[in-house]
């Protein structure tokens, strides 16, 4: 009995979109992990120049954004936790982001594929990835002077990335 409650547990779970401060997704990510919940903040490595050197450093891929897995009665928990503004809603009542969208963007990441920030749009056919390391991702397409990129978006906070794929490994949905 007691597994099959954890499991209903786990089903009520959803994702949600977190704004934070300006610059305070790690640490706010942190206090997250800390509290036991189940966060997920996609970093991109970057090229940062000094006056003396260069590093290497992650970044927000989607800056002052964050996403967290969790039942809608601990959204004060959430709240509660330093650098969150708040999560993101209509009308004060926090909106779900699709697992399927979160899905495509840790597939990616995990991919090792070289991806960029991409401006949000609605535009180019809307595609499934049937072969490769992003296989049953789906976004849009969009040709540009001869490549094919795939944008993988985030609609609820308006922010996509994108990837150059070869157009065989895509079918149209």
């Amino acid at each position: 009995m007691d597994n099959l409650s954890s499991l209903s547990n786990s089903i009520d779970k959803e994702w949600y979109a977190v704004y934070t401060a300006s610059r305070h997704e790690k640490a706010a990510n942190a206090a997250l992990c800390e509290k036991g919940k189940e966060t997920f903040l996609p970093l991109r490595e970057v090229i940062s120049q000094w006056k003396d050197r260069k590093k290497e450093i992650q970044v927000p891929l989607f800056p002052g954004y964050l996403f967290t897995n969790i039942h809608l009665q601990d959204r004060w928990s959430v709240l509660n936790t330093p650098g969150i503004v708040r999560i993101l809603g209509i009308n004060g009542t926090p909106v779900p982001v699709p697992a399927q969208q979160i899905e495509a963007i840790r597939e990616l990441l995990s991919s090792k594929l070289k991806y960029d920030p991409y401006p949000y749009f609605c535009e180019g056919k809307e595609v499934m990835v049937v072969n490769g390391p992003l296989q049953g991702t789906r976004g849009r397409i969009l040709e540009k002077r001869g490549a094919c990129r795939l944008i993988l978006s985030i609609d609820f906070i308006q922010r996509a990335v994108s990837v150059e794929v070869d157009i065989r490994v895509v079918e149209l949905v």
